[in-house]
């Protein structure tokens, strides 16, 4: 049976990759960063797996931190599989960049080279499309593809968290070219992921389905998210592990592209007795906005700009069949309100 060492397993994507690795078969050994993570974790998977499924023999767990050398020979010890999906995600910009770039980066790094120290040779790494769309679309281009890299110092590329995406995937793919050619890596880059939690242990990443069902803004802005479902990305890096042609390769993770009307538009569809607003704002308002509220601030970038990602290598390779945007959002509307996250 193939042993996978699987980081960041606490995560919204994580869980997902977690249950998708136990279902297809493999055994998993999953990293936390204390006792009660995995706790949460294993009630998860027991919530989710069919009944009678031996989930003792098939998931344990280690203590891992990923700016700590400690455990990590340890934990890579007898496993065939690295995926790497630990990562730090705010929905707002930190003070200091480096608070999520550094740990980014040299976790990264620190999963890469125990990895190579182990002998193992098939590493998958979350990384996201931040890494990619931070750039001025080359001439002639419509879409980003996985050709394309953020650039730090663009305007859009240099936020805390797309600088901290991009350093760390250069970074792996640099650690490999020089140190570790053995290593045969492929990176999954989602965009904006939507979709049910497994539990309700699940960060920032449903945050804007969640912001627009309490009505928190009178407007919303003129931005637009290309979005793809926690399923279909935790499916992305299980199949990448088995597809030959998907060594050496990044995939973009995408179902498709909405405007934050469209997705408002969407969910007071499926919801209509809630007041959810779909007028949109101003830009000149937005900026303003943005001077006292910091995930307002942190998308001001995108503010106007409507390109989309080209997912079509995921579909040709992985075999992906993307659900469908309005369904993953839906869904994740379902399990907030569902779930005491917002009022009914």
């Amino acid at each position: 049976m193939t042993k996978v060492l699987l980081t960041g397993s606490s995560g919204f994507i994580g869980k997902h990759i977690t249950l998708r690795l136990l279902t297809d078969g493999y055994e998993v050994r999953a990293s936390v960063r204390n006792s009660a993570k995995a706790d949460e974790v294993r009630a998860a998977m027991s919530a989710h797996l069919p009944a009678g499924f031996d989930l003792a023999s098939k998931l344990s767990f280690v203590e891992l931190d990923l700016e700590s050398d400690a455990g990590w020979s340890d934990a890579i010890k007898g496993v065939d599989v690295l995926v790497h999906s630990a990562s730090p995600f705010p929905i707002a910009s930190p003070k200091d960049e480096n608070d999520l770039v550094r740990p980014a980066v040299e976790g990264t790094l620190r999963a890469l080279k125990a990895a190579h120290g182990a002998g193992v040779k098939r590493v998958i790494l979350t990384s996201s499309v931040a890494a990619i769309y931070g750039n001025d679309l080359p001439a002639g281009k419509t879409e980003f593809d996985e050709t394309m890299w953020s650039d730090p110092t663009h305007i859009v590329g240099r936020g805390a968290y797309t600088k901290s995406k991009t350093l760390a995937e250069k970074a792996a793919w640099d650690y490999i070219a020089a140190e570790a050619p053995e290593i045969e890596l492929t990176t999954v880059n989602p965009v904006l992921v939507a979709g049910a939690p497994l539990d309700k242990h699940f960060g920032a990443s449903v945050s804007v389905v969640e912001r627009i069902l309490k009505g928190k803004d009178p407007v919303l802005p003129d931005l637009s998210f290309s979005i793809v479902d926690v399923k279909d990305v935790a499916a992305m890096h299980v199949k990448a592990i088995s597809i030959d042609a998907s060594k050496g390769k990044r995939f973009i993770a995408s179902a498709g592209n909405r405007t934050f009307i469209q997705i408002a538009k969407t969910l007071k569809a499926a919801f209509p007795a809630r007041k959810i607003t779909t007028a949109q704002a101003p830009n000149f308002l937005i900026r303003f906005l943005s001077l006292f509220d910091g995930e307002i601030k942190a998308v001001l970038p995108g503010l106007g700009k409507h390109i989309g990602v080209n997912s079509t290598q995921a579909q040709k390779v992985l075999g992906i069949e993307f659900i469908a945007v309005e369904t993953s959002l839906v869904d994740s509307a379902r399990y907030l309100i569902d779930n005491g996250f917002v009022k009914p």
